[in-house]
């Protein structure tokens, strides 16, 4: 038994928030409430089975949950191997990810699926759900054999870096990905408005001598993917949304009542392009980081709900990719264990409420992806996140899980973190001050 005792309860799930106690039996939620500990803790000193987390002071939230991470292995494990993916999650408070299929061979076959699974049950902690490609190499041509995908494991589908370009390979791919009840996320970027471009186009791009890259890219293949998504009833969701115009399409898409989602992350809602100035490859990204304008329509979306959920785009990078001139610098940044502090800078702001952030963070995850979790409900997956909203520290290399340390982040003051993560009633992360 494991009693969360005194914390703030926030369960968006529920309509909780307040303070209480949560109680944990065999892997479920027990009870939750004022008191509902009472007359357990008795039975606590000197019992192995029975222990007490003092939370006064702390939020206890149903487990985080991102639909998007890239950890690199098959292929690329000096990066980010699944084990060291999975302890960066739980240290950043992280009870499921979502691994993206772009590793080295593409996971588009039953046996990289079952592979990483078998990974990740070696590993332990946090609940990995692969995502594999939609199509057999992620070339947009020939589809995936989702139904092996789904058996092995697979929640969803994406060629997540490429865009399926084929509007009547996309069509199939949503028609075959309905039929298994897999969500399909795409990377909305139209290849031939893109091609060569370095950043978001705009002033930053001129000032820099940079190639730049549209929002009618991104606009475009939403436009057409809604289209179809409407023509076959699929479940769609927009990954990594950036452009305001894509914003539009997708809160007029969902005011029809279209299976449509989408997810931000949490660089593009703290930057903009101008953190490019002065070439700084840890803020080159995909989708880029685009104007002020883009950014205050994604919060304004998140906090409205046209945006389900905040996705990190987990993408680590070793020095080799990153310490290099501007165009060979791979994108991406890593986003798991920043998260928490940073997202926590938009609550004190009033940018979303406690129970939106939890929100965006879990039960809309949860939900998107059919997962178990988001929630503290009696009976549900005892999959939580103790968070010290006040704990001031510094992110630096040596103070990561991951094996990367690329983010614009580093060496930055910032406060909140993660200081328990539970997974099935069994505690994967419990920090320990230095």
């Amino acid at each position: 038994m494991l009693i969360v005792r005194g914390g703030r309860v926030i369960d968006p799930s529920s309509g909780v928030d307040e303070i209480a106690d949560v109680v944990i039996e065999a892997g479920r939620i027990a009870r939750v409430g004022r008191g509902a500990a009472a007359g357990l803790e008795a039975s606590a000193p000197g019992h192995p089975d029975v222990r007490v987390v003092e939370a006064a002071g702390r939020w206890v939230v149903p487990g985080f949950i991102d639909l998007h991470v890239h950890f690199r292995e098959p292929g690329q494990e000096y990066k980010e191997d699944i084990a060291s993916g999975l302890m960066a999650a739980s240290a950043g408070g992280y009870t499921a990810v979502c691994a993206m299929p772009n590793t080295k061979p593409i996971n588009d076959t039953r046996a990289i699926t079952e592979m990483m699974m078998a990974r990740a049950r070696e590993a332990g902690g946090p609940r990995l759900h692969p995502i594999a490609a939609a199509t057999m190499g992620s070339r947009g041509e020939q589809l995936t054999e989702m139904a092996d995908l789904r058996e092995a494991g697979a929640i969803g589908v994406s060629d997540d870096g490429r865009c399926v370009m084929n509007a009547l390979v996309m069509r199939r791919a949503l028609e075959y990905a309905r039929n298994f009840d897999l969500f399909f996320s795409q990377h909305c970027e139209d290849h031939h408005l893109t091609a060569g471009a370095q950043m978001h186009e705009g002033e930053i791009a001129t000032r820099l001598g940079l190639q730049g890259w549209p929002r009618a890219a991104e606009d475009i293949i939403v436009a057409r993917d809604l289209i179809l998504a409407e023509l076959t009833g699929a479940r769609y969701h927009v990954a990594h949304i950036s452009s305001l115009g894509a914003i539009r399409l997708v809160r007029e898409a969902k005011s029809r009542g279209l299976a449509v989602t989408a997810e931000v992350t949490p660089h593009h809602l703290l930057l903009t392009d101008e953190a490019l100035l002065g070439y700084d490859t840890s803020c080159k990204v995909n989708p880029p980081l685009r104007e002020e304008a883009d950014r205050q329509a994604l919060r304004e979306a998140l906090r409205d709900g046209t945006i389900d959920c905040i996705a990190t785009d987990h993408a680590p990078h070793s020095a080799l990719e990153k310490d290099c001139e501007f165009a060979a610098a791979a994108p991406g940044l890593i986003g798991l264990e920043p998260a928490v502090p940073l997202l926590l800078e938009l609550v004190r702001d009033g940018v979303l409420s406690p129970s939106r952030w939890v929100e965006a963070m879990s039960t809309a995850p949860a939900r998107i992806g059919g997962l178990a979790g988001g929630s503290l409900a009696q009976g549900a997956a005892a999959d939580l996140t103790v968070i010290d909203p006040d704990a001031d520290w510094t992110l630096t290399a040596t103070s990561l899980s991951s094996r990367s340390s690329n983010t614009p982040f580093l060496s930055r003051e910032v406060r909140g973190r993660a200081v328990m993560t539970v997974v099935g009633g069994e505690v994967v992360y419990e920090h320990q001050p230095s």
